[in-house]
């Protein structure tokens, strides 16, 4: 099963569906379920000029999901989708879903340094081929009239969602999110 066909086939439709004027950013939200034995999930949304009241654009109001009205459009995350993600892990030998080994997670400085807990990371890095390929087919360009960034991102913005933005957005779509990121975290 192909992973990356399955989410551009759910999430291409809906982009294309976006009309709402001034939008500037889309949001690719993956997120740790705790609540389901730490299954990640995948969300879409998107935010406007409006939301952010044309704050400057190196703001947080603009740049940081907290700030974004969170209206996802779940991808990844009910019965079926679940299902079809859990089968694309053991199709591709990744197990212990849900796992993070404790002392891998941190180096000496006491930084950061995992990829969040098993099959996490996976996913992220197909959600970013999935944005990567929606600017190749020009999807975002036709949708919006002009490029605009996907951001790819959890709740902490994590070094590695940030390198998976960089990777989704190869002709610097996301210059100024990731100029925002390098001053704030």
């Amino acid at each position: 099963m192909d992973l990356k066909e399955y989410i551009f086939n759910k999430v291409e439709p809906i982009i294309r569906k976006w009309d709402e004027e001034g939008i500037y950013a889309v949001s690719f939200f993956v997120h740790e379920n705790m609540s389901n034995d730490s299954i990640p999930t995948f969300s879409i949304s998107y935010n406007t000029e409006a939301d952010c009241d044309d704050t400057s654009v190196l703001s947080e109001e603009r740049w940081n999901y907290a700030f974004w009205r969170q209206n996802e459009i779940e991808v990844i995350g009910d019965e079926t989708s679940t299902a079809t993600l859990l089968q694309w892990y053991k199709d591709n030998g990744i197990e212990n879903i849900g796992f993070e080994d404790e002392d891998t997670m941190y180096d000496d400085e006491g930084e950061y340094i995992g990829k969040g807990p098993n099959g996490y990371y996976e996913l992220a890095q197909v959600v970013s081929a999935v944005a990567k390929e929606l600017h190749e087919q020009q999807v975002i360009s036709n949708t919006f009239k002009k490029e605009l960034p996907i951001i790819i991102h959890d709740l902490e913005y994590s070094w590695f969602m940030i390198e998976l933005t960089k990777e989704a957005n190869p002709s610097g779509e996301a210059d100024t999110f990731l100029a925002f990121c390098e001053e704030n975290f």
